[in-house]
């Protein structure tokens, strides 16, 4: 059985799809892009802000699962240009810990939904 996952804190979702599901005690997220869920703007000014308001979305929906990043246990982040890596990687390392950190991979893509620059999801336990 399957449970859905919708906030209004985070983006509305724009197709066939929720936000998130849980099945058997574990969260799986749909990707997240920078859209500011309080007035459906994106946030692109700078791969930095685009980056935070990406893992603002996907907090807000931790959130509603009762769950945290410390129970994220894989990321999968899809980015436009590898020469933002670091930028991207530093934010990102801002909301984990080095002993909660999940696994990962990212991967270079040549287009993002709505033409942005990052686009993750998360699996964790709840």
């Amino acid at each position: 059985m399957k449970t859905i996952v919708n906030t209004k804190n985070a983006p509305s979702p724009v197709g066939p799809y929720n936000q998130a599901v849980i099945v058997n005690n574990m969260l799986y997220t749909s990707g997240q892009i920078a859209i500011h869920p309080a007035n459906n703007t994106l946030v692109i000014d700078t791969i930095e802000a685009e980056t935070h308001q990406v893992m603002k979305n996907i907090q807000a929906i931790l959130d509603e699962a009762n769950t945290t990043f410390k129970n994220v246990i894989k990321a999968s982040i899809f980015i436009t240009n590898m020469d933002d890596f670091t930028t991207i990687n530093k934010v990102y390392a801002s909301y984990f810990n080095e002993d909660t950190a999940p696994a990962r991979e990212c991967v270079a893509v040549a287009t993002l939904p709505k033409n942005v620059n990052i686009e993750i999801s998360v699996i964790a336990h709840l």
